[in-house]
């Protein structure tokens, strides 16, 4: 799917008054029903295999397997199960170990039509993120990988978290910028430490701002934090000016599906059983 056709097909939705919403999938049958569901972009990255396997979405900033070779893995599983909604990459763009534009090549032929950066060095704070800024592994290689796949005409879809990032993301050509206002709150696997949605509505905006100044075709969705079910995504798109949507991950894949199975599985257990017991 071409760049400029996945764009098209966004900013109509937006002209019609419709949210862009973008679903993260763990899996090829999560794929599935976010498109049955009518979501306008799909993005597989680790941290849905660790999530729908149980663990935080932070595992995938953590030494458990080879981010990029897992996102190549689980393109297998969802591409061919996708019918027609773009599917992106998260791609790794810290990962010394890839040639990136060749990597990049590859995604692109393997069907792939953008790319987001993930896992990310954003969601690191402290002195270790300084550490990393200082031997080579900061932020500024994932806005390089955002540049090259711009050269390659993927659509790109960053996260950034500060206005910093947003501006240099928009500078690289980002399609659709995500602000991140942390780690998504809920469920039985989410954070417990959160921003207000006020405080996510002033960040989310300051974020906005910051990259339409440098470009203001770019389009700007909410992620993260507090903004975890539809409610909150509205009070956050119903407070800020310019922001045309939401993308959800553990909002859209994990939440859901604790909360169907957990209900499923108490619905058989309390059917009642008739006729007398065999003694």
């Amino acid at each position: 799917m071409k760049r400029e056709s996945v764009l098209a097909r966004l900013r109509a939705a937006v002209a019609a008054g419709e949210p862009v919403v973008g679903a993260g999938a763990g899996t090829g049958l999560s794929a599935k029903c976010a498109e049955s569901g009518g979501v306008d972009l799909i993005i597989i990255y680790n941290s849905g295999r660790y999530r729908m396997a149980g663990r935080g979405s932070l595992a995938g900033l953590l030494p458990y397997g080879d981010a990029n070779q897992i996102v190549v893995d689980m393109a297998a599983e969802v591409l061919p199960v996708v019918r027609d909604t773009p599917v992106l990459a998260g791609v790794c763009g810290t990962d010394p170990f890839r040639l990136m534009p060749v990597f990049l090549d590859q995604l692109k032929a393997m069907g792939f039509a953008g790319v987001q950066n993930f896992p990310t060095v954003g969601l690191y704070d402290g002195v270790f993120r300084q550490n990393l800024e200082e031997t080579g592994m900061g932020y500024g290689l994932e806005v390089e990988m955002v540049r090259l796949a711009r050269e390659r005409d993927l659509v790109t879809a960053p996260y950034v978290f500060d206005e910093d990032q947003a501006r240099a993301m928009a500078e690289a050509g980002a399609d659709v910028l995500v602000p991140h206002v942390g780690l998504t709150a809920k469920g039985s696997i989410g954070a417990g430490t959160a921003l207000t949605l006020d405080e996510a509505v002033a960040r989310v905006q300051a974020m906005r701002d910051a990259a339409h100044a440098v470009r203001p075709d770019v389009l700007v969705l909410c992620h993260g934090g507090p903004i975890a079910e539809p409610e909150d995504a509205a009070y956050v798109l119903e407070r800020t000016e310019g922001v045309v949507g939401f993308f959800g991950a553990s909002s859209v894949e994990r939440l859901p599906t604790e909360r169907a199975i957990t209900a499923q599985a108490a619905a058989f257990k309390n059917l009642p059983l008739s006729g007398d017991e065999e003694s």
